[in-house]
């Protein structure tokens, strides 16, 4: 499996696949040993590792398999995570999304396959728990919760005045005139609202995910290969369908694009402008890291990995709209236009069921709800879930069999809403 299908697939999961606990990295005994037993071993040239449930313990070790470039927290010490361990949060109940029985916070950590999570409220931790690969000094794969990072960082080049959201993406990129993406807006790159002649049906073995996993993979290419080598060089060949601005479709390559254009704009690749501008500045326990294709360019559309605390670090940082301690590290208004929403009316063309009334920009998810929340998501089940009302941010790192979120938010959402209620009401 390649590089952008390793990251960003739905599995060919199984009709019953294994539980959480039978599932479990260390009970099925991955990479166990010295060397491990043959029918254990996951690596490359291996194409499934990123099968379940194998994908259970290659969520946290994607650099064992595949070239990455840091996110350097700098030198610093880390600023610390304040403890205030609520230990109601596991009995809170909710009924699930289409069910009639109550679940118990607890019990939908398993049902979610959750690997880490960690509550934040009012600026304090309040639950903290790690299963599967992880623990508290790992790090795992945050899938498309990376492109919400690639978005923060254009929605600060746009608060300080250095990307103009409305300038076409051909003025800033050249090579990508001739592409589907020459005369689209950076905004519309930013809500994904682009026409483009682009298909991530992976059942669909002439969908150009394919020619894109292919040229964004950073190990040798076969034989008699002949096609793009580079994200640069994939995006350059996209073509269009349809008109740019009519309608939301969730493509990956938007973020590559995007993230293309925060290289050019700033100088810095995203990875270096996210240890910059974020890593470094909020104290960060742990590098991250991102993997790669051929010559270096960080998959900005899902390949980060880092670890738990840091994560719900970003998102105590956006919730409170970019001060820390009270230093400010970028513009309120980044923060501010990515929760005012998109076009809903775009956005209800994609027929997300379960996000009705939603939105995406700055390629957050905003789910326009009454506490006014808005989300970073990824496959098999990664997110980082803010809710301004309840001053809460709840972080989540998993290994769901099926990737769509759908597999999981029927469970997820009413429990996130669940909490938030629970920790407005507890004190």
């Amino acid at each position: 499996m390649l590089l952008a299908v390793a990251l960003v697939s739905p599995l060919q999961a199984q009709s019953a696949p294994l539980s959480a606990e039978d599932s479990d990295p260390r009970t099925l005994g991955w990479m166990q040993g010295f060397p491990p037993p043959p029918d254990r071993i996951i690596g490359q040239p291996e194409s499934n590792y990123f099968s379940f449930p194998k994908l259970r313990w290659t969520v946290c070790h994607f650099r064992e398999l595949l070239p990455t470039r840091q996110v350097s927290r700098g030198l610093g010490a880390p600023t610390t995570l304040e403890y205030a361990l609520d230990t109601g949060i596991d009995a809170v109940t909710f009924t699930p999304l289409g069910g009639d029985a109550p679940m118990t916070w607890k019990a939908s950590l398993t049902a979610n396959y959750t690997d880490g999570l960690l509550i934040m409220h009012r600026g304090k931790v309040v639950y903290e728990h790690y299963a599967g690969c992880l623990d508290e000094a790992g790090q795992h794969g945050a899938m498309s919760v990376t492109k919400s990072m690639t978005g923060l960082l254009a929605e600060i080049l746009v608060a300080e005045g250095q990307l103009d959201e409305t300038a076409q993406v051909s003025s800033l990129i050249p090579e990508l005139r001739d592409s589907a993406f020459g005369n689209a807006t950076v905004r519309q790159v930013m809500e994904m609202t682009t026409g483009l002649d682009y298909s991530e049906d992976y059942a669909d073995p002439e969908a150009e995910v394919w020619t894109y996993s292919a040229a964004a993979s950073p190990l040798p290419k076969p034989e008699g290969y002949v096609g793009p080598r580079t994200y640069f060089e994939y995006l350059a060949t996209v073509q269009a369908q349809g008109n740019h601005g009519d309608a939301f479709g969730y493509k990956t390559i938007n973020t590559d694009a995007l993230g293309w254009i925060i290289a050019r704009t700033s100088g810095h690749s995203v990875s270096d402008l996210l240890a910059a501008r974020i890593w470094g500045p909020m104290g960060a326990e742990q590098d991250a890291y991102y993997t790669v294709d051929s010559i270096g360019t960080p998959f900005a559309g899902g390949g980060l990995s880092a670890g738990l605390r840091d994560l719900a670090r970003v998102g105590q940082l956006v919730l409170n709209e970019g001060e820390l301690n009270g230093q400010r590290l970028f513009p309120a208004a980044a923060i501010e236009r990515i929760r005012q929403g998109g076009d809903k009316s775009a956005f209800a063309k994609a027929g997300y069921a379960l996000l009705p009334g939603a939105s995406y920009r700055g390629m957050w998810w905003v789910l326009h709800n009454e506490h006014g929340a808005f989300a970073a998501r990824g496959v098999h089940g990664q997110t980082i879930y803010i809710d301004p009302t309840a001053e809460m941010v709840i972080v989540r790192f998993a290994s769901h069999p099926v990737a769509a979120n759908s597999a999981n938010d029927p469970t997820s959402l009413p429990a996130y809403q669940a909490v938030a209620d629970y920790l407005m009401t507890s004190e």
